[in-house]
């Protein structure tokens, strides 16, 4: 996990780079907190896919150059072979297989995001757009805008992502869950 966040931070500070811009700007234009962006291009924190989104949607680019350091190629098709998806572990917490990493011009981002279970808190994210979650295995406490949900294999939720959102696994069990991003 570890050298996957650092090479996404890294990826983050060639994007500034490039464009020439400090971190207030990159901050600014993005809408994050300088704190919080300058925490992610560190290479020791986190880095939600949520914020990554953002960056990659506010300077149209893919979200794959950012997160797999690969420009998506195909405009037609792209099909995903089970258990094949790019993915990256961005904590102990949560792993995210990508689906469509290959498609360029995407509407949205579908991912198989696998949350391991412990006793830790929960982590909020928020982003511009909406997001679905659909529960594969196990059990999910999902809190989205302050209400408690529990999710079971086969429910599904659709929500207005800029409201405060977070997960975790129940029952001691490993949760895979179908996210789609839009």
């Amino acid at each position: 996990m570890d050298e996957q966040i650092k090479q996404i931070a890294e990826r983050l500070r060639g994007l500034r780079d490039a464009m020439e811009l400090t971190t207030d700007e990159m901050a600014g234009d993005c809408g994050i907190s300088k704190e919080e962006y300058e925490r992610a291009e560190s290479g020791e924190h986190d880095i939600s896919v949520s914020m990554l989104q953002q960056i990659a949607r506010h300077y149209g680019i893919a979200l794959d150059a950012l997160m797999f350091g690969e420009e998506p190629k195909m405009s037609t098709y792209f099909v995903t072979r089970a258990g094949k998806g790019v993915s990256v572990e961005r904590t102990k917490v949560y792993k995210y297989q990508a689906l469509a990493a290959g498609f360029r011009d995407r509407k949205a981002d579908p991912f198989i995001v696998t949350v391991e279970p412990g006793e830790r808190p929960m982590h909020y994210n928020t982003h511009d757009g909406q997001e679905f979650n659909m529960v594969l295995e196990g059990r999910l406490l999902l809190s989205v805008g302050g209400k408690e949900l529990t999710l079971n294999p086969g429910d599904s939720i659709y929500f207005n992502s800029k409201l405060p959102h977070g997960m975790k696994a129940l029952d001691g069990k490993t949760v895979r869950f179908l996210a789609i991003i839009l």
